[in-house]
């Protein structure tokens, strides 16, 4: 499922779409807060560059959106039905869900914006 060469493993492993060998990001350390969105200009082993326009991930605010809301329905799922609690925790549930998932969603929704544009090339040379 998570094979090389695959949109999904680019997604989750947060490497460069066209070759996967190298993280866009900075620092792999998601707990480093101020760090956690920083990326390379250049992927190292392809030249791919990560902002292929000005403002080009202003894009994966609508992925970011959209991935909020999933996580917003789930959490008052969880909490509302399954738990059974009152409406005022399902809220709490979902905010706190929010803040801490933050830097795993602003990755996740600029791996996916900027997979929809560049696919992977197995075999590019620089």
């Amino acid at each position: 499922m998570l094979k090389k060469g695959s949109k999904l493993y680019s997604i989750l492993t947060g490497t460069c779409p066209r070759c996967q060998k190298e993280s866009m990001y900075v620092d792999q350390n998601l707990l480093h807060i101020t760090n956690c969105i920083k990326m390379n200009e250049n992927c190292s082993h392809c030249g791919l560059k990560y902002q292929i326009e000005p403002s080009f991930f202003y894009g994966a605010m609508y992925v970011s959106y959209g991935l909020n809301v999933a996580i917003g329905i789930a959490a008052f799922i969880i909490t509302s039905v399954i738990f059974k609690m009152e409406l005022k925790w399902a809220f709490i549930s979902i905010i706190a869900n929010m803040v801490i998932l933050f830097p795993i969603v602003m990755r996740l929704s600029r791996s996916i914006y900027i997979n929809m544009f560049v696919s992977y090339e197995a075999d590019f040379k620089k």
